[in-house]
């Protein structure tokens, strides 16, 4: 019986143990290589992971909770990989354009900043997308406190007519993105 994390009652659905060991072996091997090597595992698809549920299976909390230090450690090697072969003005300018589309995004009028879905289409509440967007604008501009785990966090209430959701997701995957590549 495997006991990498803790298992919920068996009454209860958490993540497929088989799915969630098989990714971690994934995962080992491909960081077990040189850095910089293809390998086919990057952060993007470790934030990107999902798994089935099965009753008795992993705790999702602590399963998305070991991910996302997996991904930071992925993010950092990328990043390392990154300078060392364009050297550090290529990765700051990199970076920098990054953050530039994120902010140009999101200086876009309130009820404007994404596309949004048909009126009988249920997409992310407009406003509360807003005023997260306001958080992340005073972190860009202003340095003010935000953190990567804010983000992957926040959750937005569906709503009629509201943002698309990919488009939103895309953008905070960006910001993750970017946060991971200053730290």
């Amino acid at each position: 019986m495997s006991t990498t994390f803790p298992r919920v009652k068996r009454s209860e659905r958490g993540y497929s143990v088989e799915q969630v060991e098989d990714f971690l072996e994934d995962a080992r091997i491909a960081y077990s290589v040189e850095p910089g090597a293809p390998t086919g595992m990057t952060s993007t698809r470790i934030r990107h992971t999902a798994f089935s549920l099965e009753k008795g299976g992993y705790s999702t909390t602590a399963v998305d909770s070991a991910l996302e230090r997996l991904e930071d450690a992925f993010a950092a090697r990328e990043r390392e990989v990154v300078r060392r072969n364009s050297g550090d003005q290529a990765w700051v300018e990199e970076t920098r354009a990054i953050a530039q589309e994120i902010v140009d995004r999101l200086d876009r009028p309130a009820g404007q900043k994404f596309q949004r879905v048909n009126l009988l289409v249920d997409g992310y509440d407009q406003r509360e997308v807003d005023s997260f967007a306001r958080r992340l604008i005073a972190y860009f501009r202003s340095g003010k406190p935000l953190s990567i785990e804010d983000v992957r966090t926040v959750a937005f209430r569906p709503r009629r007519g509201g943002y698309r959701e990919a488009q939103v997701d895309l953008l905070l995957d960006s910001v993750v993105s970017v946060m991971q590549a200053v730290r």
